[in-house]
């Protein structure tokens, strides 16, 4: 044997045998509902006045704008963002932690899409036996007929996954129509074909490839596992030793095979844990129906914790189910999760919809005018995030004397600002050469910004550099 045995294992084709039993329902489920998300919510309208969008869900890029139903999120929010990737980090945790890699096994895309081709493969060349009869013939007109059948329905699956993520970056309606004519962006164009590849390479072809060899996943899970985990294994202690049931002293197993033939990953779980298994449960459902079958109680392949291993084996009842999810690292995982979730609700509801930043323009720090007095310079940018166009009022306050203008507006302070949009306006901030400002270094200042129709206000601090500041 080599003393550096390659990292990468040739493909062994993998014909997952129907089976049935409640994981089975579970997937199926799952990947009803997860698939009907995805292809649907972009045809989802909803109202949000005549100068914004009405697709409810909507990553405008043009305008640096998210939409999710009554929800905005502007590009300068990016921590709501950021605060859900975390999240979705979190909870994959707490799943892994509490029941393995439930993830991958139920609501993976990758897992999902694959269930849908294997599905189609399975209605056009039929179940296991006849796929495994198919691979090994040779290519004839039938073969070549049923391949071909099968690669179309997986290419126009593949253009409907690709053609439904780019409907999330526009106008569904508008954008379908832009295609179907051929007008539409070479980039929305570009983006269907990639993913269309990508979706038809990877759950046709690739499928457990994706899983063992480019996601990391498989990798990281063992550092969120420990043995109170609830995770798919065989109790070798109630199997082995493994035979005909006519056989004296054999165990439950029999060695059927159901559960290597039904599995998407074409593993044995009776060899014991490994990093290829994604928990999905189908060879639970496989050996439960074999076990009703022989006469013998369910659970030889089952949901089960590596710390209940010693009690079973001398007959007594494992732990409550309870037990293992509600523990120390499951609690810390689910407090740290909701924490973040309420602030982030906390922070969706207390955000204003007005906003102002304001930037000093430092080049030069102050401007000595004629008269003597200090001038300074600041570029303040106004948002209204209501969709009508809104007269916002502009003040300072000070424990100085200062004097603020606004270019382009004859001394007026009052001015309009667009509906959901973003106004920058240069403001002149004066101290007369006999006020303390002038001559301080500098100054605390907070400007403000008042929403003429709704009194609501928002500031922000900023300073005011005197001639002593150079």
């Amino acid at each position: 044997m080599s003393e550096n045995p390659p990292l990468y294992a040739a493909q062994e084709p993998v014909f997952p045998r129907r089976v049935s039993g409640k994981f089975r329902n579970l997937k199926w489920w799952i990947m009803a509902i997860t698939l009907g998300i995805y292809y649907l919510t972009p045809w989802i309208r909803w109202d949000r006045g005549p100068s914004l969008p009405d697709q409810a869900v909507l990553i405008d890029m043009a305008h640096r704008r998210f939409y999710f139903f009554w929800i905005e999120i502007w590009s300068h929010e990016f921590y709501f963002v950021a605060g859900l990737l975390i999240m979705a980090g979190l909870g994959l945790f707490l799943f892994t932690s509490a029941l393995g890699r439930v993830w991958c096994g139920y609501t993976c895309p990758q897992t999902v899409w694959t269930d849908l081709f294997i599905l189609v493969e399975r209605w056009i060349e039929g179940d296991r036996n006849a796929r495994v009869r198919l691979y090994n013939a040779k290519w004839t007109l039938k073969k070549w007929h049923l391949r071909i059948t099968k690669w179309v329905v997986w290419l126009l699956i593949a253009v409907a996954t690709g053609g439904a993520w780019v409907f999330y970056f526009a106008d569904a309606p508008t954008l379908l129509n832009q295609l179907a004519t051929l007008s539409a962006h070479p980039v929305a164009y570009g983006t269907i074909a990639v993913l269309t590849a990508t979706t038809f390479v990877f759950g046709g072809f690739m499928r457990e490839q994706v899983c063992i060899y480019m996601c990391p996943w498989p990798r990281i899970q063992a550092a969120m596992m420990d043995p109170d985990t609830l995770t798919i294994g065989y109790r070798d202690w109630r199997g082995e030793p493994r035979g005909k049931q006519r056989v004296e002293g054999a165990g439950d197993c029999i060695d059927c095979m159901a559960c290597v033939n039904v599995c998407p990953m074409g593993i044995d779980i009776r060899d014991g844990q490994q990093m290829e298994c994604i928990t999905c449960g189908l060879c639970i459902d496989a050996c439960d129906d074999v076990m009703d079958k022989i006469g013998k109680p369910r659970g030889l392949i089952d949901y089960l914790a590596l710390s209940d291993e010693t009690a079973e084996r001398a007959g007594k009842p494992p732990k409550a189910i309870w037990k293992h999810v509600f523990r120390p690292r499951t609690i810390l995982y689910t407090v740290l999760w909701s924490l973040i979730g309420v602030g982030l609700v906390y922070a969706l509801f207390v955000r204003t919809d007005i906003e102002l930043t304001v930037s000093p323009v430092r080049n030069p720090t102050f401007i000595v005018q004629s008269d003597g007095a200090i001038r300074n310079v600041y570029e303040v940018r106004l948002r209204n995030k209501l969709g009508e166009s809104r007269q916002f009022h502009l003040s300072l306050s000070s424990d100085e004397i200062l004097r603020i203008d606004v270019d382009g507006t004859d001394g007026r302070l009052t001015f309009d600002v667009p509906a959901n949009a973003t106004q920058l306006k240069r403001v002149y901030m004066t101290a007369r050469a006999t006020d303390p400002a002038a001559r301080a270094a500098n100054t605390p200042v907070r400007i403000w910004v008042e929403d003429i129709s709704s009194t609501e206000r928002a500031y922000r601090d900023t300073t005011f550099n005197g001639k002593v500041s150079q």
